[in-house]
């Protein structure tokens, strides 16, 4: 399977997981049949680029996506595309990679879904 984590940069297995999937800088794809680890730098409309990032992982033949959290609009694009989404992890990409492994991370659901956005507009009374 190719499991593919939001990181902050270029240190593979022991880069840290990014804390927004949208924003990080990069995406490290483990291969957990080879063991073959690649660095995508994050070309999405999100960094100036174009697309979204489960379109990216679609295109980089992702079967999984490891992350901290996102929100729901992510999660149905991801299962749009096919990929399975889990939430919790935190770390480096080899602890990331081991939880989910351990079966320690939460498949992404609605009722997990990151709520920040939303709890800004009410915030801000929009």
């Amino acid at each position: 399977m190719r499991v593919c984590i939001p990181t902050m940069g270029n240190q593979g297995l022991d880069e840290q997981v990014g804390e927004h999937f949208g924003r990080v800088p990069t995406y490290t794809i483990v291969d957990t049949g080879t063991g073959e680890v690649e660095v995508h730098p994050n070309t999405s409309e999100h960094m100036g680029g174009a697309g979204y990032a489960p379109e990216i992982m679609a295109k980089a033949n992702v079967d999984v996506m490891i992350c901290s959290g996102l929100g729901r609009r992510a999660i149905g694009m991801f299962e749009g595309f096919g990929i399975m989404v889990y939430v919790g992890a935190f770390g480096a990409v080899r602890d990331a990679v081991q939880m989910w492994k351990d079966g320690r991370l939460q498949a992404a659901t609605d009722e997990n879904a990151c709520r920040q956005h939303a709890f800004r507009r009410k915030e801000h009374g929009s």
